[in-house]
């Protein structure tokens, strides 16, 4: 085996592998390292399946809304033995398969920076491995949850995200630190699936905080029609758990405490840089890698270091994660030749566009784009407009009690969509349409010859931009 490679990839997550996957397409050889499972996070505890768990809830849901059909219980056990299948019994095989299929050189241990263009690897016998990248190193180890300093709670074993979707069992009583998205999706997925007792404490005012305000109000009336209890302003103080594995109490700093079978903590999640060597390379140890928009680390001499994912701490969503490694890929493969920088650069979202996002409850929620309270922070001249996505008529139809709404914010300069949000049952659908409208900065006069299907919910582009004035 050869030690000596174009590119060396620390990380087999989806940007990972997205970045080995575009150098090699460009002529490159690659070694890819990672000490947990090929695929990464998304792949096992996250994305995949957290839906896998979510589905049958949302189907539930939507068929208590048409008249005419039965819903029993959902079978939990059932449930879970299909999110086994959809996590592939947590085997990598496939996934390292599709590695060394590119072809790459696949490396389990865990790897770190030992100074320029060298990543030291610690095997699983012991024994290590230096590894020397003639052109670049990519860093893309992704994210870590969050469990904050809470008395008791980091001896309480709480679940985080890994436990949750791993879950082989549904607790009778389910107690969730955090109000973001994680929180909420699991907390309805475990709702659902068993358990009855289910408890969001969310120490701000409401849940999903960073989207439309409509959003987290939409959600919580839905939380509360389930049994789902939310308690807002909840700080928590202190958590014990006498016995391992038995009952967790959850003490807040005003109102009663909270006893639950599991905690649940999603308090959010940080870059994973610990242990990646960052400091032999004159960079800080404990932030996220701060990068150019071509992906390439800044403040390293040679600048042949470059992070995506996650652990550059632009957008932490898969989908923005797999983006930038192709980015990257290209960028690297180029600049080996002597191409120039000449490739696709992204615009992060302080300064761009943002990115698309979907909250897989029910209803669902998702956005691209800027909300109108950060337009207006950011200087835009800006209007919004709403609209009653229950009183479209494709909405109508697809069953009794259909509640949502939409926004959409212009930049009344330009008169081009800087945001739009979602918020109803199977709402994510309309996300695409809208993250192309923004990204691609239609005029709004052309938009409105884009005309939706009838009836579909797709329609209500033409009720934004009429309530627009169009």
């Amino acid at each position: 085996m050869s030690d000596e490679f174009d590119v060396i990839v620390i990380g087999a997550g989806p940007a990972g592998e997205n970045a080995a996957g575009r150098a090699v397409r460009g002529g490159l050889s690659a070694a890819v390292v990672e000490e947990d499972l090929a695929g990464g996070e998304c792949s096992y505890w996250a994305c995949v399946p957290s839906k896998a768990l979510l589905r049958p809830v949302e189907l539930a849901a939507e068929a208590r809304r048409v008249p005419g059909l039965e819903v029993g219980p959902i079978d939990a056990a059932a449930v879970l033995a299909r999110r086994d299948e959809a996590v592939s019994h947590f085997d990598d095989a496939g996934q390292v398969e599709w590695v060394t299929g590119l072809p790459a050189e696949f490396v389990r241990g865990r790897g770190r920076l030992d100074g320029p263009r060298k990543v030291r690897v610690a095997l699983p016998d012991g024994s290590e491995r230096l590894l020397t990248a003639r052109h670049a190193v990519v860093l893309a180890t992704g994210s870590r949850a969050v469990v904050p300093p809470v008395p008791g709670l980091a001896e309480a074993e709480p679940w985080g995200s890994r436990e949750v979707t791993a879950a082989t069992s549904v607790p009778g009583r389910l107690a969730v630190i955090g109000g973001g998205v994680v929180a909420c999706e699991m907390a309805q997925a475990m709702h659902g699936l068993g358990a009855a007792e289910t408890t969001v404490l969310v120490r701000g005012a409401g849940l999903l905080e960073r989207m439309e305000p409509f959003a987290g109000r939409l959600v919580a009336e839905s939380f509360a029609a389930s049994g789902i209890a939310v308690r807002t302003g909840a700080e928590v103080v202190r958590v014990e758990r006498p016995e391992a594995g038995g009952p967790v109490t959850v003490h807040l700093s005003e109102g009663p405490p909270v006893e639950a079978d599991e905690l649940l903590v999603a308090t959010g999640r940080r870059p994973a840089t610990g242990g990646l060597g960052l400091e032999t390379v004159g960079l800080p140890a404990d932030r996220p890698v701060e990068v150019d928009d071509s992906m390439r680390a800044n403040g390293v001499e040679g600048g042949w270091l470059y992070a995506v994912g996650d652990v550059n701490g632009r957008d932490l969503v898969t989908h923005m994660g797999k983006y930038q490694a192709r980015v990257c890929g290209d960028v690297i493969a180029a600049r080996a030749k002597g191409e120039g920088d000449d490739r696709p650069a992204l615009r992060d979202s302080a300064g761009g566009y943002g990115a698309p996002q979907v909250v897989f409850t029910d209803p669902q929620v998702c956005a691209v784009g800027r909300t109108e309270a950060r337009a207006r922070e950011e200087g835009f001249d800006v209007r919004a407009v709403e609209y009653d996505l229950g009183s479209v008529t494709g909405a109508y139809l697809l069953g009794d009690g259909y509640r949502g709404r939409a926004k959409a914010v212009v930049d009344e300069d330009r008169k081009v969509l800087l945001g739009v949000t979602f918020a109803g049952p199977g709402a994510a659908e309309l996300l695409h349409a809208a993250t192309i409208a923004v990204t691609a900065e239609v005029p709004l006069e052309r938009l409105w010859h884009a005309v939706p299907s009838f009836p579909t919910v797709s329609e209500i582009w033409l009720r934004l931009l009429e309530a627009y004035g169009l």
